[in-house]
C-alpha cells in the first residue's frame, strides 16, 4: 500500500475531525460538545484536532458548511415564473429546513439552532456576518428583478430581499427558542406577498468623497480554476467582465460592480478574508444555505448576474495583482480578450473599474431615489 504524503494525511485527517465533530455535536448539541470527545470519535489526539481548526466554533461552521454544501441538488424549476411565485417557493424551501416541535433535540435537525447565537457573540464574526447577509440580499434582489415584467424594469429588488430574508432568519431564531409557536405556512404568505411591496428602492451609484479613478492596465490575465457556488460550477473568469477582489467587511461592493457593468459582461465576486480558518466556513455557510434554496425556487434563466467564488488560499487575488488581502480588501480589475485592462483599488473600487471607459448603461440609469443604498 502507497503511504500518504503530508497533504494527503493532513486532508484525511480533517475529513475525521468534521465527521467526528459532527457526530459529537448532534448527539450532545454545540454548548456541551468537548474538544476532547471529537478528537476521541476521530481517533486523534487533541493537538491533531487544533491543527485542522482553531476552535470548537470554528469546527462548527465548518460542519454546517459542509452539510449545506453537501445538500442534493434539487430539480430546477422551469422557466415562467414570476417573481411572487419565486420568492413563495424561495420561502417554503427555507421553511422546509427548519427542526419540528417533535424532533428530538439534541438531534441532527437541531444541529444549526446555535449559529446565530455564535455569530452575535464577537464583533469578529458579527461584522463580517453583516456582509455576508448583505451579498446574500443582493443575490436574490437580483435574481428577483430578472422576473419582473418588462414594464416593471425600473428600480431595484434587494430591499424586498433583504425584508425577506429577515422574515426568514426570524423564523428560524423562533423555531429554535419557541418550537411549534410558527406556522410555517403563514411565513411562506409573508415573504410571498413581499414580491409586490413598492419600497422604493431604486439604485444611485454610490456617493463616496472620494472613489477612486480606475488606473489603465495591460497584464496578463491567467486565473486558476474556481467554482461559481451561485451556480454550483466552473466559474466563467475567461471572458470579458470585471474581477472583485473582496474581503468579508467590504462584500456590498459587489453590487457596484453589477450595476456599473457593461451589459453581457461577467461579473465576479471573489471572497477573501484574513481569517480563513474560522470566518471562510461561516461564508460558505451564509452563501450555500441561500443558494440552495434560490437554486430552489428560480429557473436558471434567473439567477443572479454575479458569481461567487471563494479564494481562501489566495491564488486568484494573486493571478488579479493582489498578493496580500484583508478583510478590508476592495481591489477590481476590468478584463478584455484576456489581459487586464484596468484596475482600481480601495472604496468604490468595484464602482470605479466596471464603469471604466464608459459610463453605465442608460437603463441603469436611475432618478434620484427616496432613500439610498449605497
Amino acid at each position: 500500500m502507497n503511504r500518504l504524503n503530508r497533504a494527503e494525511l493532513q486532508e484525511r485527517n480533517r475529513a475525521k475531525v468534521l465527521a467526528a465533530a459532527r457526530e459529537e455535536f448532534t448527539e450532545r448539541g454545540f454548548r456541551d460538545a468537548k474538544i476532547d470527545g471529537i478528537a476521541e470519535r476521530a481517533e486523534l489526539t487533541r493537538g491533531a484536532v487544533y491543527s485542522n481548526f482553531p476552535g470548537k466554533r470554528a469546527l462548527y461552521f465548518a460542519v454546517l458548511a459542509d452539510l449545506a454544501e453537501r445538500a442534493p441538488e434539487p430539480p430546477h424549476p422551469e422557466p415562467g415564473r414570476t417573481a411572487r411565485e419565486a420568492l413563495s417557493a424561495f420561502a417554503r424551501a427555507w421553511v422546509a429546513r427548519l427542526p419540528l416541535a417533535t424532533d428530538e433535540r439534541p438531534g441532527p435537525a437541531w444541529l444549526g439552532m446555535d449559529l446565530m447565537s455564535e455569530v452575535i457573540v464577537d464583533e469578529r464574526t458579527r461584522r463580517p456576518f453583516t456582509q455576508l447577509m448583505k451579498l446574500d440580499a443582493i443575490l436574490l434582489g437580483l435574481a428577483l428583478e430578472r422576473l419582473r415584467p418588462p414594464a416593471t424594469s425600473a428600480g431595484r429588488m434587494v430591499c424586498v430581499a433583504e425584508a425577506a430574508l429577515t422574515t426568514l432568519h426570524g423564523a428560524s431564531q423562533m423555531a429554535a427558542a419557541a418550537p411549534g409557536f410558527i406556522e410555517p405556512f403563514n411565513v411562506v404568505g409573508v415573504c410571498e406577498r413581499l414580491a409586490d411591496l413598492d419600497l422604493g428602492d431604486v439604485w444611485q451609484p454610490p456617493h463616496i468623497p472620494y472613489i477612486p479613478q480606475a488606473r489603465p492596465a495591460d497584464e496578463p490575465w491567467s486565473p486558476p480554476p474556481a467554482v461559481d457556488v451561485v451556480r454550483g460550477g466552473p466559474a466563467r473568469l475567461a471572458g470579458d467582465g470585471v474581477v472583485a477582489i473582496l474581503g468579508l467587511h467590504r462584500l456590498e461592493a459587489a453590487e457596484e460592480a453589477v450595476r456599473a457593468a457593461a451589459p453581457g459582461a461577467t461579473v465576479t465576486a471573489v471572497l477573501v478574508t484574513g481569517d480563513p480558518g474560522e470566518l471562510a466556513p461561516l461564508a460558505r455557510l451564509a452563501v450555500a444555505d441561500l443558494c440552495n434554496c434560490l437554486r430552489q425556487a428560480f429557473p436558471p434563466s434567473a439567477w443572479p448576474r454575479l458569481q461567487v467564488v471563494y479564494d481562501e488560499s489566495g491564488t486568484l487575488a494573486a493571478a488579479a495583482g493582489v498578493p496580500a488581502v484583508s478583510d478590508g480588501t476592495e481591489v477590481a480589475v476590468r478584463v478584455e480578450a484576456g489581459r487586464i485592462v484596468a484596475r482600481a483599488d480601495g472604496r468604490g473600487a468595484c464602482h470605479a473599474a466596471a464603469s471604466a471607459g464608459g459610463a453605465a448603461p442608460a437603463a441603469q440609469a436611475q432618478p434620484a431615489p427616496t432613500r439610498h443604498h449605497g
